[in-house]
C-alpha cells in the first residue's frame, strides 16, 4: 500500500521548475495586473523566437544518440582540445546567439562529448559579440571601440576555456553532465550504440526510443530552464 501511494505520487510531482514559472505571474499580478499580462506576452514571445534554436538542437542531439555518430564527433575532438578553444571561441564570436539562444547548442555540445573547455570558451564568447551588435556598435561608439569589443569577446573565450583545461581534472569538471539510465533509451549517459553509425535508426525500434526519448527529455529540459528565464527577464 505504501508502494503504491509511493508510486501515484511520483507521477503527479510536478516538476518545481514549471511550478515557479507558473507562479511568476501570479505573484506579479498581485501587484499589478496589466504587468502580469506583459510579463506572459514578453515570455511567451522571447520563448517562441528562441524555439527554432531549441528545436535544432534537441533534434540534432537526437539524432546524434539514435544513429550512434556521437561517437564519430567525439573522436574529432580527441588530442586537439586546444586548437578546438580557439575555433570555438572565434565561432562564439561570430555566432548571432544571445545569452539564452546559445544554451541549447551548450548542452548538444555536451551531450556529444566535447570537451568542457571548449564549450566553455564558446559559451563566453558568444553573448558578447554577434554581426548584428558589431554592425550597431560600430555604427553609434565607431569602428576602433567594435573591434575592440571583439577582440575582447575572443580573448574571454579563449581566457575561460584556457582556465577551463587547465582545472579540468578537478572532481568540480569531471563530469558536466548528469548520468541518466539507460532503461529508457534517453539521457545524457552512454551511448548503446557504438561502432558504425546506422543513419537510417527510424528500422530499428530500440534507436527510434532512443531518439523519441532523448528528444523529448532534452525539449523538457531546456525549455523549462528557458521560460523561467525568460519570465525573470519580463
Amino acid at each position: 500500500m505504501v508502494d503504491l501511494t509511493a508510486s501515484l505520487a511520483g507521477r503527479v510531482r510536478i516538476d518545481r521548475v514549471w511550478l515557479l514559472v507558473l507562479a511568476l505571474p501570479l505573484l506579479v499580478s498581485l501587484i499589478d495586473p496589466l504587468q502580469a499580462k506583459e510579463t506572459v506576452r514578453f515570455a511567451i514571445g522571447a520563448f517562441s523566437q528562441t524555439g527554432m534554436f531549441i528545436l535544432f538542437a534537441v533534434l540534432a542531439v537526437g539524432l546524434l544518440k539514435a544513429t550512434g555518430a556521437e561517437a564519430l564527433l567525439a573522436k574529432a575532438f580527441e588530442g586537439r582540445e586546444v586548437r578546438m578553444i580557439v575555433l570555438a571561441a572565434l565561432l562564439g564570436g561570430l555566432s548571432p546567439f544571445c545569452s539564452c539562444e546559445v544554451i541549447p547548442f551548450i548542452a548538444a555540445l555536451l551531450a556529444v562529448g566535447a570537451p568542457l573547455s571548449a564549450v566553455m570558451a564558446f559559451w563566453l564568447s558568444s553573448p558578447l559579440m554577434d554581426p548584428a551588435m558589431f554592425l550597431i556598435t560600430a555604427g553609434t561608439l565607431g569602428m576602433p571601440f567594435a573591434v575592440a569589443k571583439t577582440v575582447s569577446a575572443v580573448g574571454m573565450g579563449l581566457l575561460g576555456g584556457m582556465i577551463v583545461r587547465l582545472l579540468f581534472r578537478s572532481p568540480v569538471f569531471a563530469d558536466p553532465l548528469r548520468p541518466q539510465p539507460q532503461d529508457k533509451g534517453c539521457g545524457c549517459g552512454p551511448s548503446p550504440f557504438k561502432g558504425t553509425p546506422e543513419w537510417r535508426f527510424w528500422r530499428e525500434r530500440q534507436r527510434r526510443e532512443v531518439f523519441r526519448g532523448t528528444v523529448i527529455e532534452n525539449a523538457l529540459f531546456l525549455g523549462k530552464w528557458l521560460m523561467l528565464a525568460d519570465m525573470i527577464e519580463a
